[in-house]
């Protein structure tokens, strides 16, 4: 059984002198149309008697058609891109936890998998990118279309040798080309790419390690600068490549740097903090995602897991998403909850502890990635939600065929098409 979550991103903007705490209820139900083959239970749950009669085999689908699949295993990013030549190009990891994977994949083989998405109900496998950081990238996939790069450095949970692995997609994306393969990164978890293409991060947690790489030359990388200072997970950059959010496991919370220097390629440069913020209801803090809504300026930020993944107790904080004001990038503060039934104390504390996995830090009713079909204005955003499978990649999309592209770790890559209306028309 695989999940995808499709929540209508709406703000109420209110003023820095009246913040009221945000509802942390559910979103409302949706309206499942025709074709659909909904929910048997509460928003977000997959019953232990839908495992036993076999439902949940079966999958649930609320306007929403199935379009295409090609294998049977994923990791945590699904990208899109369309090269000079018109060619359109998926990408997806496909491990979830490399050496741990090498059996499960042996078949399928290791790497980041390039796709020919021409005809998205029939997703063809052009090529493998098997170079050490595409062989486990883990979160840190990232590509920049202004340049038509393809990023990644090596991560795992704790940490690894930070390999960086630069790739070209600009000429032809079905057979990326190998520009660079070093161990700059120092150590490697997740990434971030200034918006214009020239810097990547790299981070991790585990390591507190967070470096700044040179891609100018993305034949010859360069180190910019690194700090010991923090524990970055995910992290996003501004539109001008000013500030680097990051998604702190020390705090936990979000941590805001002033990044303008190694912008600017100043001589030694220095990034400074301007903001340190956390919310009551924090989990694991997975990734903060800059976007726009009516000219104000957000984080859509997501935690993952629960935040005592070893244990269970109804009252923990657990994994599900928020939208954070940053009109004013000194004093961030929470407008809105992105949040389901099954995230509920009340719910948490009932039957729903019966299905399976539910109480496993690891695999329970909790959110992983989210992403936006673009920042200005997105009108929705899609979450992937971990129980029942591994549905934990932050999804791509094709705005023109309304299809959200996305990868589960027990199934592979699938495409949906959103049906009934629920794509905003504005949205194209």
């Amino acid at each position: 059984m695989t999940a995808v979550v499709m929540l209508v991103a709406s703000c109420v903007v209110v003023s820095a002198s009246a913040r009221p705490a945000p509802s942390a209820a559910p979103v409302p139900r949706a309206h499942c149309g025709p074709g659909s083959s909904p929910e048997t239970g509460a928003q977000g749950r997959t019953p232990a008697a839908d495992f036993a009669s076999g439902r949940a085999a079966k999958g649930y689908s609320c306007n929403a058609t199935l379009i295409g699949h090609f294998g049977s295993t994923g990791g945590y990013k699904v990208l899109r891109y369309v090269d000079k030549s018109g060619h359109v190009c998926g990408y997806y990891d496909t491990t979830l936890l490399f050496p741990k994977d090498l059996v499960t994949n042996g078949a399928e083989g290791l790497g980041e998998y390039v796709l020919d998405m021409r005809d998205p109900a029939h997703p063809v496998h052009t090529a493998t990118l098997s170079t050490p950081a595409m062989l486990s990238p883990h979160e840190s996939v990232l590509l920049n279309a202004r340049r038509g790069l393809l990023v990644a450095d090596m991560g795992y949970p704790t940490f690894n040798p930070g390999f960086v692995d630069v790739y070209d997609v600009s000429h032809d994306c079905l057979q990326p080309a190998l520009l660079s393969s070093t161990p700059l990164g120092i150590l490697g978890h997740e990434s971030a790419f200034a918006p214009d293409g020239r810097t990547f991060y790299v981070s991790s947690a585990g390591g507190h390690s967070l470096v700044a790489l040179d891609l100018t030359n993305p034949r010859v990388p360069s180190i910019l600068w690194t700090s010991f200072a923090y524990a970055p997970h995910g992290m996003r950059v501004s539109d001008d490549g000013k500030y680097l959010y990051i998604a702190d496991l020390g705090l936990p919370g979000l941590i805001i740097l002033d990044v303008g220097a190694i912008q600017r390629r100043a001589t030694n440069p220095k990034a400074v903090q301007v903001a340190k913020f956390t919310w009551p209801n924090v989990s694991i803090p997975q990734v903060p995602i800059p976007v726009t809504i009516h000219g104000h300026h957000y984080l859509l930020e997501i935690d993952e897991f629960s935040k005592s993944y070893t244990t269970y107790h109804p009252t923990d904080s657990v994994g599900a998403a928020r939208i954070i004001n940053i009109d004013d990038v000194r004093h961030p503060y929470v407008v809105s909850n992105i949040r389901l039934a099954v995230n509920q104390e009340a719910a948490r504390a009932g039957a729903q502890q019966n299905d399976p996995n539910a109480m496993f830090g690891l695999q329970g009713y909790a959110g992983h990635y989210c992403s936006v079909p673009r920042e200005v204005d997105p009108e929705i955003v899609s979450c992937s939600f971990i129980l029942g499978a591994f549905a934990m990649s932050q999804a791509a999309w094709d705005l023109k065929r309304h299809e959200i592209w996305y990868s589960d770790g027990n199934s592979g890559f699938w495409v949906f098409k959103v049906t009934n209306g629920a794509w905003p028309s504005s949205l194209s």
